[in-house]
């Protein structure tokens, strides 16, 4: 085979990879929303209770997660789909990211605009929705992309779990073409097309906030 052929037979998988990635978010953005928030927001045994939830699905080695659930689960009766267990492993590993991104982005803002909004007789919840989140989650946002990068390169495992993405279409063409280097390089490849986009979206949406907080600044 052609290095173009290898090259497009590695692709072969990547409806796997987007749909791993598509439900991964599913899964890591309304997490790291609701335990950024909570975590910001409470105290005491509750802040420890859900600090203890963050670092579990963050400090987990992402590898030994899907064996667990894959492989472990089943012997106690319960049996997940491959796809719905590397969604959602790889979605709560970054939501656990990014959950501390919008608690760091809520730590960061100006006190001041809080009483403000309170002073103006609006309950606490609308403000961290009207004054709060909205400005913390334009100051996280190219960190949400940086997450959103690593879990596309995360998906690489999930050939460990039967299913076919690009990973698991390179070890087949390996086997058969005896050429691990040139295969290799080609999913190298394969990852860099796929992610790299991502990565010129980020820049240009850094630059955009950044110029936005900037014009607000000068009014």
């Amino acid at each position: 085979m052609t290095f173009v052929e290898i090259f497009l037979g590695i692709f072969e998988g990547f409806r796997t990879t987007a749909t791993v990635t598509a439900f991964g978010v599913l899964f890591a953005v309304p997490f790291a929303l609701i335990f950024g928030v909570a975590q910001y927001l409470t105290k005491g045994v509750a802040r420890l209770a859900i600090t203890a939830v963050i670092e579990f699905w963050r400090s987990s080695a992402v590898i030994i997660l899907l064996f667990v659930f894959y492989y472990v689960l089943p012997v106690i009766g319960i049996h997940l789909p491959a796809i719905t267990v590397s969604a959602m492993v790889l979605g709560l590993n970054a939501g656990g990211y990014g959950s501390q991104a919008v608690r760091a982005g809520l730590q960061s803002l100006d006190r001041g605009q809080l009483e403000a909004a309170l002073a103006l007789g609006l309950p606490r919840r609308h403000a961290l929705c009207l004054v709060e989140l909205p400005q913390a989650l334009s100051r996280v946002a190219p960190t949400f992309i940086n997450q959103f990068i690593q879990l596309i390169k995360g998906t690489a495992l999930v050939s460990l779990v039967t299913l076919t993405d690009m990973t698991f279409r390179a070890k087949e063409i390996a086997e058969i073409e005896y050429n691990p280097a040139g295969v290799y390089t080609s999913l190298l490849l394969a990852y860099f097309v796929v992610c790299y986009p991502v990565t010129v979206f980020g820049r240009w949406l850094e630059r955009r906030l950044g110029a936005g907080r900037g014009l607000t600044s000068e009014f």
